[in-house]
């Protein structure tokens, strides 16, 4: 699979991270200075728990699987769960803006209807997220609220915060932008209340694995087994933050494809999915931007996020949501 210019740069020893290290410094100083003011002077606090679940590194990590797994675990415990989202890439004229599952991708962003679509939770988005949370308090008198993203958002307050991370690239080569790949640097992990690795083991830290099921032919939404997909080669379509873990995935899977990598939240157009390949299989989240216009050809697969118990009941031990859940 071909690895980026900036892939290299950022995930491997590539003397390019020695030319940028200056800017890597002035970046870190500024968001730990913007973390600092925005944390003491504007920083909103709630009447409910918010729980934000984001991450330091640039990139994919499998944030939006575990946001969804946790809408479904606290919804299984009676509570009124909302949802913040910043919606990147919606063209909604005013914020906040309550996402209704009928929207299309390209009007509210393809995260949050996905989000929407598969919890049955009220999902707002703002991009300030305080705007929203203050909204399901007002409109949907949510219990808790769960932040997709949002780690660096310190004008929203939290009770808890849960940093995912990709088991396989890591940290890369441990610095900030633009050298590496860090938001903020690896300090960070250690205030965050929970970590959670997507795919390895990590000290002191709880794993996750995204757990494919079976794939989902896009205009019927009938499951279709995935041994149907061992004899011929398909097309493989990724438009979101790390498109090899969607191959990789594929590979382990024992499917022949050809991969179609395409840049986070992009915007497909019909033309863009005609390939050699007769079948063309995609991601959920990429699906949700592609219904209008799916052929009888194309599925998607779908992916659980499954941790292992001792998360489930740390988290709901923690103090911050004692008496809530």
């Amino acid at each position: 699979m071909q690895v980026t210019f900036i892939e290299k740069a950022w995930y491997t020893k590539h003397p390019l991270r020695w030319l940028l290290y200056p800017a890597s410094c002035v970046f870190r100083l500024v968001t730990m200075c913007r973390r600092l003011y925005l944390k003491r002077c504007r920083q909103q606090r709630f009447s409910i728990p918010v729980i934000v679940v984001g991450n330091i590194t640039v990139g994919g990590v499998g944030k939006t699987p575990l946001v969804i797994a946790l809408a479904e675990q606290l919804r299984a415990r009676g509570l009124r769960v909302g949802i913040v989202s910043r919606g990147y890439g919606a063209n909604v004229a005013h914020f906040p803006y309550d996402v209704r599952v009928d929207d299309s991708a390209d009007f509210v962003g393809d995260e949050p209807l996905l989000i929407a679509k598969k919890t049955g939770c009220p999902v707002v988005i703002a991009p300030i997220r305080a705007q929203a949370v203050h909204y399901l308090l007002e409109h949907h008198q949510s219990q808790v609220v769960v932040s997709d993203d949002g780690l660096q958002h310190y004008a929203m307050g939290r009770a808890v915060e849960i940093v995912v991370m990709d088991g396989v690239r890591g940290l890369g080569n441990g610095l900030c932008l633009p050298a590496g790949p860090l938001r903020e640097g690896a300090w960070r992990l250690q205030q965050a209340d929970f970590v959670v690795v997507n795919g390895a083991q990590w000290p002191n830290a709880y794993r996750m694995d995204l757990r494919p099921t079976a794939f989902i032919h896009l205009l019927s939404g009938n499951p279709v087994p995935i041994s149907a997909f061992f004899s011929v080669p398909i097309a493989a379509v990724a438009g979101i933050g790390n498109p090899g873990r969607f191959f990789q995935t594929l590979h382990g899977l024992g499917v022949l494809f050809r991969a179609y990598p395409f840049a986070d939240h992009h915007r497909f157009q019909p033309h863009e999915l005609c390939f050699e390949e007769k079948v063309v299989v995609m991601t959920e989240k990429d699906a949700v931007k592609c219904r209008d216009f799916a052929t009888d050809e194309m599925y998607f697969l779908p992916v659980d996020a499954v941790i292992n118990s001792t998360f489930w009941d740390a988290l709901w031990s923690h103090e911050q949501l004692q008496g809530v859940v």
